[in-house]
């Protein structure tokens, strides 16, 4: 059952002409992802919508500031406004349901000293945390204009996996970064769109879903551009083929990461203001992408979206630190090796309000925006996320590099070839939905019989 919001009417009525509007819409759940779809059919509406919302913010405000009004209906005024934002950003999400276990987290990892429940429950209290960061930002977004809403999608939408890989940095758990990143990826790709088109399949079953091809091949290509960045330091690594014995693979992972920024900083150009028609959503039936701007609602003013953004940067943060400081302890508690855990453990609870989002699109037919999920959220962590946290090691004085080990870079490579074949016609059913599940329970039971071979990295 929905959450509706309070109703705050009933209070002393203020002499206003125009009110906050607010949505009771559900929270949109697209972390990590470029809203394509945002950004060419119905741009009209979604300008004017955008110019009455914020029409309504700037009408709010001046009210406050006036001086006509009597203080103690400016002070009710702003407690209203405050209660809204509060509601709209901790309460109305059932994922929200899990913001408590942070705190309990952190209690129990003073109280006591259990590595595994302390892991478990912290991965439970960050997954919230992620999708909140997400939409967030895409609510700042409204206020920026597609190219900084895109930069700040790129910067934010992973901001999760981001924060967690510093961490993990600081402490010299290399292997961890490389492994959790790796199933971000993995996770993305097979788990999440194949349950997607699953669904979407089952639900849809007399008719063929359809995407923009286009879109696809650019992301596939993209993310073959990453397997190469990753595949080579790993060949010259175990061909022994070196110029400088342990120097060269870092120097060519550095080289490789500042080249795929690059790339990626030019993919946002090139789909924000060069060709952004390239990523239309497909016609459906005749409709061209007049649903296109219902999953996302104002509900936030600027600067409530701006103190928002930076209290659950600074709370992930905080339950990073936690989170990476058990994950040895975990893996001895749990018996279960440090690859599985970081590959496939991380990644899944990371990943969920993604999972959610893409099921509940692919369900609707919008299968669009599914794509821009799960692939797009893989081609940031491949093509940002990964160079990103090489540039940051290399400042950080620490030899991060792009060799993910033999193992970890076949399983990349063969995933990023299924998805890429299983995509290049534009179409899915719940045939290739099962087949990429099937596919992920391989990749799954592979790294748990697995043991990374380089123990002392970590």
């Amino acid at each position: 059952m929905r959450m509706e919001s309070p109703d705050f009417d009933e209070e002393e009525e203020i002499p206003l002409k125009e009110e906050t509007s607010f949505s009771s819409s559900s929270s949109s759940p697209t972390k990590g992802r470029l809203t394509h779809h945002s950004h060419s059919h119905g741009n009209h509406h979604n300008h004017s919508n955008r110019n009455n919302h914020a029409f309504s913010f700037e009408t709010t405000t001046a009210a406050v500031l006036s001086p006509d009004l009597p203080k103690s209906s400016v002070f009710r005024l702003l407690r209203i406004t405050r209660i809204r934002s509060l509601y709209v950003v901790l309460i109305k999400a059932k994922i929200n349901l899990l913001l408590p276990f942070g705190p309990l987290a952190i209690a129990l990892h003073y109280l006591t000293g259990k590595h595994g429940w302390v892991f478990f429950f912290s991965l439970l209290g960050i997954a919230p945390l992620a999708e909140r960061l997400g939409y967030v930002t895409e609510q700042l977004a409204f206020y920026t204009g597609p190219t900084v809403g895109g930069l700040l999608n790129a910067t934010f939408g992973n901001a999760t996996e981001m924060i967690i890989s510093i961490f993990a940095l600081k402490n010299d758990m290399i292997r961890v970064v490389q492994q959790s990143l790796l199933g971000s990826i993995l996770s993305n790709m097979l788990l999440v769109l194949g349950c997607a088109f699953f669904t979407g399949g089952i639900v849809h079953y007399k008719k063929v879903q359809v995407f923009n091809k286009a879109a696809a091949v650019v992301n596939s290509g993209l993310l073959l551009m990453a397997v190469m960045g990753i595949l080579f330091p790993a060949v010259l690594h175990f061909t022994h083929s070196e110029v400088h014995l342990g120097k060269s693979v870092l120097s060519l992972s550095r080289f490789s990461s500042c080249v795929m920024l690059v790339a990626y900083a030019s993919y946002l150009f090139f789909q924000l203001k060069s060709q952004p028609n390239l990523y239309s959503p497909v016609d459906e039936e005749g409709v061209s992408g007049e649903n296109s701007d219902e999953e996302e609602e104002l509900e936030l003013t600027q600067a409530e979206a701006i103190v928002w953004l930076a209290i659950l940067t600074a709370w992930v943060s905080l339950l990073s630190g936690y989170l990476v400081d058990a994950i040895e302890g975990a893996s001895e508690s749990l018996n279960m090796s440090m690859a599985f855990i970081s590959v496939i453990l991380l990644p899944i609870v990371g990943n969920a309000a993604e999972h959610a989002s893409a099921i509940m699109f692919a369900m609707k037919d919008k299968l669009d925006i599914t794509i821009g999920v799960a692939v797009g959220s893989s081609t940031q962590i491949s093509m940002f996320v990964i160079p990103f946290c090489v540039v940051v090691g290399w400042c950080m004085g620490k030899e991060m590099d792009l060799n993910f080990q033999l193992f970890e870079t076949a399983t990349l490579f063969i995933t990023v070839l299924v998805v890429a074949f299983m995509m290049q016609e534009g179409t899915s059913n719940y045939f290739k939905g099962l087949m990429l599940i099937l596919c992920y329970l391989i990749v799954a039971a592979s790294f748990f019989v697995h043991v990374d071979p380089k123990t002392g990295d970590d």
